[in-house]
């Protein structure tokens, strides 16, 4: 079912959702998944792998529409919902500067993009091309490409996988510095808590396949306090509610 009306909310009502495997067999990902994210707040769907978080995404994205149940996004428009990936997905034969540039409306194309550039720390990347990035630096473009387009509804996919720990925090502070200074309704896919409890407003944690809904934790301190200790503590205070995830 196509998405119904507009608001500023996220508002997701998926009935079901179900897909036959390779070997024939009717697997039901989603069951009564229900949940809402109000405008201009950052949240992450966390689950166990495989429970159908990517899957939640796609259709929010209209790239899967075999599904009972609808939603809204926020904004007027769908196209203004983008979505960056665990793969970054640059033209390779674009500059950095080019790629970014390739999701803004055409009457916006020449935008100044000095300051978002600087806070990803690409000033010096822009004429480079994707071959010539590392990982790190290619998500960094990725993030730069979805923000540029100035987007109502930011979509994230496990961004930061397969990066060893010391580099995703500090793309994870990135996306935090760009995301604080150009606020927009944000769901963010993880399996990883303790980016959950570091990036988000409120966790909404599911369950297994097929996956629901299982309670929404809404992290109760402001970002700039959340510090090894206190996202110790935060930890702690999520553990009370949920032991058994994370």
């Amino acid at each position: 079912m196509r998405p119904v009306g507009a608001g500023g909310t996220l508002s997701v009502d998926i009935k079901e959702k179900s897909f036959r495997s390779a070997e024939g067999v009717r697997l039901t990902a989603l069951r009564g998944l229900s949940f809402q994210v109000p405008q201009g707040e950052f949240a992450c769907l966390l689950g166990p792998s495989g429970c159908g978080k990517t899957t939640t995404l796609r259709i929010l994205l209209g790239l899967d529409q075999d599904f009972s149940g609808s939603f809204h996004l926020p904004g007027e428009h769908q196209d203004r919902a983008v979505a960056v990936f665990q793969e970054p997905t640059l033209l390779p034969w674009r500059t950095v500067e080019q790629n970014v540039r390739l999701g803004i409306p055409k009457s916006r194309r020449d935008a100044d993009l000095d300051q978002l550039f600087e806070s990803l720390g690409l000033t010096e990347m822009r004429n480079l091309f994707p071959s010539e990035l590392s990982l790190g630096l290619a998500r960094r473009a990725a993030l730069a490409r979805a923000f540029a387009s100035e987007p109502a509804m930011l979509f994230l996919d496990e961004p930061f996988a397969s990066l060893d720990e010391q580099t995703a925090d500090r793309l994870r502070l990135l996306l935090l510095g760009v995301w604080s200074a150009r606020p927009t309704t944000a769901l963010m896919v993880t399996h990883n808590l303790r980016e959950a409890l570091m990036l988000s407003d409120r966790i909404i944690v599911l369950t297994g396949r097929p996956a629901h809904v299982r309670g929404v934790f809404v992290v109760p301190m402001p970002r700039r306090h959340r510090d090894r200790t206190e996202m110790n503590e935060l930890i702690r205070t999520f553990h009370l509610e949920y032991p058994d995830v994370g």
